[in-house]
């Protein structure tokens, strides 16, 4: 054998090392787990001391759902603004409720966290904030839940975990679409093996914001518009994916192992830029900008060979879809453009459909289903995932959705972001169980001994009390 075929073997054998070890490394760099908080679950709450930071777009319904549920207090507000402060207040009162302390400015979070003592710090913030108050939250003594996602980088989803598993406070990443009804009624179904074995799921967020995301009323400062400059990637995987992994036993049973993106480039958000900034000087910061391409469609792997994509697109103009798609050995489920489950060639029929809804619905859904549908967030979803996380609180038990699925969920962002500069080569994921994934046990669908937490009633309500 020559010298140089010698060498090429010798570096070849080098290259294929580093390659193998890199994913572990890059979990290593981070150390062991301090304490595995998948299936932890916190002391007993009786009464469950809540704040509420930012108030603008989804803030006020989390003030509003909550007030509903008899074992938390609403007893701390915040947002940027003192107005919108004063506003949520008014939810409060008109209720009856006791108002809530007021925190306002840049700061007023950070004056708040050191001042009150606190069970639950909600965070419904522009996404940037999401990881550093999470992080003082839990910090502080109090358990975080946050509005999708957990995290924008690798290294402050990190962070994130890490905190929890010091600090032994849950950080529940707020996915209200794992509790929409189909997607709970599917996940009962794959847990009671209707579909076989999975093979492959598909989850989407497709939802036409070009006009908002350019709404000088909509977004604060325009972030929303900013991080489509900032990240050319899936910025809003957590909808589709969640429902998905779920099912799937991601983080408790497998683990997504690397994903591939490929994005359009942009035909829409500079045009509109453009279209704006001719009679409207505002948004001459805008023209010139290099936007997020329209349409991001992702491609993962699992560590037992699953496959699963996820799409994004905000700017185009076509029916709304979170698409929910299960692909197993012996069935198929699909949602939107409408709810379908199959055995075969063809969709089962209406009633067939109703039959399935009655026999597999969750004790969850069927004990706080209609009651969630009357409080209401996005068809009864939000304020389903609301109760169950308050009752979870206060009888001790293990949340449905674990600090590992939200920094999971979210990693999709940035990784999609890495994979599309590289024009769509492959990304490993980070494994934020360290391992643990092998050992952990999908969440129980069941009450699992909850139940007890009340609701308020609604005025002209007769279905909103539960009997318990």
């Amino acid at each position: 054998m020559n010298n140089s075929r010698r060498d090429f073997l010798k570096k070849a054998s080098l290259l294929s090392s580093v390659a193998i070890t890199l994913p572990t490394l890059q979990n290593e760099a981070f150390g062991a787990s301090q304490f595995n908080m998948a299936g932890f679950a916190a002391p007993k709450i009786e009464k469950v001391k809540v704040a509420i930071i930012g108030l603008g777009m989804r803030g006020p319904g989390a003030v509003d759902r909550i007030s509903y549920i008899e074992g938390a207090e609403i007893v701390a507000l915040c947002d940027k603004h003192a107005d919108r402060v004063t506003k949520a207040q008014q939810i409060l009162s008109k209720k009856g409720l006791k108002e809530a302390k007021s925190y306002s400015g840049e700061d007023g979070w950070k004056a708040m966290l050191k001042n009150e003592e606190l069970d639950l710090v909600y965070i419904c913030t522009p996404w940037e904030y999401h990881a550093p108050m999470a992080i003082e939250a839990m910090k502080s003594g109090a358990h975080a839940a946050t509005e999708v996602p957990i995290g924008l980088s690798v290294s402050e989803i990190w962070e994130v975990v890490k905190t929890s598993e010091a600090t032994k406070k849950h950080c529940m990443m707020l996915e209200n679409c794992c509790y929409d009804f189909f997607e709970m009624l599917t996940l009962n179904m794959v847990r009671q093996g209707l579909f076989g074995e999975l093979v492959h799921a598909e989850g989407a967020y497709i939802h036409d914001l070009l006009s908002l995301n350019f709404d000088k009323k909509g977004y604060e400062n325009m972030w929303r518009l900013r991080e489509n400059i900032k990240l050319n990637g899936n910025l809003y995987p957590t909808h589709g994916i969640g429902p998905i992994a779920q099912c799937l036993n991601i983080n408790a049973g497998d683990r997504m192992t690397h994903l591939v993106a490929m994005q359009s480039n942009d035909f829409m958000m500079a045009d509109k830029a453009r279209e704006l900034a001719a009679s409207d000087a505002f948004f001459q910061e805008f023209v010139g900008q290099k936007y997020r391409g329209n349409m991001d469609t992702t491609l993962i792997k699992t560590e037992k060979g699953k496959t699963m994509m996820i799409q994004h697109d905000v700017t185009s103009p076509r029916p709304y879809s979170r698409l929910h798609l299960l692909s197993g050995t012996k069935g198929f489920a699909q949602k939107y453009p409408k709810e379908g489950i199959a055995f075969g060639h063809n969709f089962v029929k209406e009633d067939e459909l109703k039959n399935l809804y009655t026999k597999y619905t969750p004790e969850l859904v069927k004990f706080i289903g209609e009651q969630a549908k009357e409080v209401g967030g996005h068809g009864g979803m939000d304020f389903m995932m609301d109760w169950r996380m308050i009752d979870c609180l206060r009888n001790g038990l293990p949340l449905d959705q674990s600090v590992y699925d939200g920094a999971s969920w979210s990693a999709v962002i940035p990784l999609s972001v890495q994979s599309v500069a590289k024009n769509s080569r492959t990304v490993d994921f980070p494994d934020f169980t360290r391992g643990n994934w092998k050992t952990n046990k999908p969440f129980d669908l069941t009450l699992n001994g909850g139940g007890n937490t009340k609701i308020r009633p609604k005025a002209g309500s007769k279905n909103l009390q539960l009997d318990v």
